[in-house]
């Protein structure tokens, strides 16, 4: 079988799982089927698969208990539907620890330092154990490969990683790792082969980081040890005072794990505007006039706008400004709040362009362009899965 036949990647989050089966045409990752598992461990669950034109061959209301459930009920439409065997799997992986920086096939060797890594990301890792499982047990025989999201940031400098911790907690591994990075990798990618020099990347969703690229480099980036650190975002805190969590702990009746629940998915958008982190509801509540909504719009895009500004500053200027991910490529009002903060650097928007959701949205006076670019994770895993098989 050749090695431009079909590789399938699975790509999950905290409640969806995201599929694509690709294939190599002329030295491109080209989609064959592509779907997603939405609302996994909920009541109600869906599952959409697309073929390689974007027409929707299924769509059913299925329940997910679990990324397994929601895998297995994928791989089953996918071959009633016709989709050849994949000669290799390639998962998205968080977090592999300070051991685990590059993305590469998964050993025994690899399984067992990210099973030892589990307590770096409790959230993200054993969840993708599983479906690294389940994936083998499926197909029993086919290479499997992780891409780390922290890979991507391996090139940040000394004075970017390192935390301001006593060396005995940093020897730990306690360090900025940085996430997003196949989505950044994908941008850059879009980019290529001419990345301008000085270039912001804001991936906005529902989780939400900022990347500073330098020759398209990482050199700095808002999240830091978990992917809880950065800008506030759907319901994770981004940045906080410690001394917030110390004082949760002595005096709300909080364990870990109570800390741990409240700033992954009680806060952030959803804290802020006492119910909702959808951002399109909030934009709209917002424009009504409710007060809740108003303060988490604000919050957001004047985070969004100070860590921009922080990057200007640390790359000594800035000649891109992309905007991706869920929010970054779908709400107009937000990037015109951020840009509107950013007027001092010279960047304006072109009202009309950024209403229409156009690529290039800046105005023709702007001291740099904005651009909103999809992220494209899965096409980004198809690259790696398939350079990984041939090396």
């Amino acid at each position: 079988m050749s090695d431009s036949g079909a590789v399938l990647v699975i790509n999950s989050g905290s409640s969806s799982l995201k599929f694509g089966l690709y294939v190599e045409h002329s030295g491109q990752e080209t989609v064959r089927f592509k779907g997603s598992a939405s609302h996994i461990g909920a009541e109600q669950g869906r599952l959409v698969l697309k073929d390689g034109r974007g027409q929707q061959v299924r769509a059913v209301d299925v329940r997910h208990p679990s990324q397994e459930d929601a895998f297995r009920e994928a791989v089953r439409h996918l071959e009633e539907v016709g989709a050849e065997k994949p000669l290799a799997i390639g998962h998205r992986v968080v977090h592999g620890g300070p051991r685990l920086r590059k993305h590469q096939v998964l050993t025994p060797e690899v399984l067992k330092t990210l099973e030892d890594a589990t307590h770096f990301a409790p959230l993200h890792i054993p969840p993708a154990l599983a479906l690294i499982r389940a994936a083998k047990a499926h197909y029993p025989g086919v290479p499997q490969f992780a891409c780390f999201d922290t890979a991507f940031h391996a090139t940040l400098p000394p004075v970017a990683s390192t935390l301001p911790l006593p060396r005995a907690v940093r020897d730990q591994g306690v360090q900025r790792y940085g996430f997003h990075g196949l989505s950044y990798e994908s941008i850059v990618a879009r980019l290529a082969p001419v990345v301008p020099a000085r270039t912001v990347v804001a991936h906005l969703g529902n989780g939400a980081s900022l990347v500073a690229l330098e020759q398209g480099r990482s050199v700095d980036t808002s999240m830091g040890f978990t992917p809880t650190g950065g800008i506030p975002m759907g319901t994770r805190t981004g940045d906080l005072d410690p001394g917030v969590l110390v004082y949760l702990l002595r005096t709300g009746g909080l364990d870990a794990e109570g800390l741990e629940a409240m700033v992954n998915h009680e806060a952030g958008l959803r804290g802020l505007s006492e119910g909702t982190s959808d951002m399109q509801a909030l934009t709209r509540d917002a424009a009504a006039g409710d007060a809740a909504a108003t303060l988490a719009v604000d919050v957001f895009t004047r985070s969004i706008a100070k860590t921009v500004g922080a990057y200007a500053a640390v790359l000594g200027g800035l000649d891109l400004l992309v905007f991706t991910g869920g929010i970054g490529e779908n709400s107009a009002p937000v990037r015109q709040r951020v840009c509107e903060t950013l007027g001092h650097l010279g960047i304006t928007l072109d009202a009309r362009r950024n209403d229409e959701g156009s690529e290039v949205i800046s105005a023709q006076t702007s001291a740099c362009p904005v651009r909103v670019i999809p992220s494209d994770e899965e096409r980004q895993l198809a690259r790696h899965t398939r350079r990984l098989l041939r090396g």
